[in-house]
């Protein structure tokens, strides 16, 4: 049964960001919690969605009270 992960290369700390550039403060063997993968335009966000907004909506209403001069009228 699959878990859903695809398989990839195996996770190494010389293929880490903080590594290769003599920032890592772990002593351990093996890849960390705040591992980061070393790419050549350094340490990159990770993209985010694009943000849209739908079109307007009817700037009428559909139902409303009746303004204080309409009240006025309908109780005469």
């Amino acid at each position: 049964m699959s878990n859903g992960r695809v398989a990839g290369s195996k996770v190494t700390c010389e293929g880490c960001y903080f590594h290769q550039n003599d920032l890592c403060a772990v002593t351990e063997t093996g890849p960390c919690a705040t591992f980061r993968p070393a790419r050549p335009g350094g340490l990159q966000p990770p993209r985010q969605m694009s943000f849209s907004f739908r079109q307007a909506r009817r700037l009428q209403v559909a139902w409303a009270f009746p303004s204080p001069s309409e009240q006025v009228a309908l109780h005469r």
